[in-house]
């Protein structure tokens, strides 16, 4: 994939000068708040370039507490390093899975 230049409209109404295109999954009853392109529980969504995954969990109005399981590719992200920018690059996949509870 290679790297957007453009100007666009941020999920929060800000004005994006540069961005990249990641997967974000949401699971079991976060899945609802996906766009509405989403396939199954995947969309392809742009995202500012120093984005943080919490800056993306708010703009798709994911609650925190409901992000419990926050994985990019695989590898889990603790809530104390989601503030971070620079931990997404072009492609990567960004998963959220909410608490779950079984028997």
């Amino acid at each position: 994939m290679r790297k957007h230049k453009t100007r666009r409209i941020a999920p929060d109404g800000a004005v994006a000068e540069s961005f990249m295109q990641i997967t974000l999954k949401l699971f079991a009853t976060l899945g609802d708040l996906l766009p509405s392109n989403a396939v199954r529980n995947v969309a392809t969504i742009n995202v500012d370039d120093d984005a943080t995954l919490h800056s993306i969990i708010d703009s798709y109005r994911v609650p925190r507490e409901l992000a419990h399981l926050v994985l990019i590719n695989g590898v889990f992200v603790c809530d104390a390093d989601r503030d971070q920018s620079g931990l997404l690059k072009e492609g990567d996949v960004l998963a959220i899975w909410p608490p779950v509870a079984g028997g």
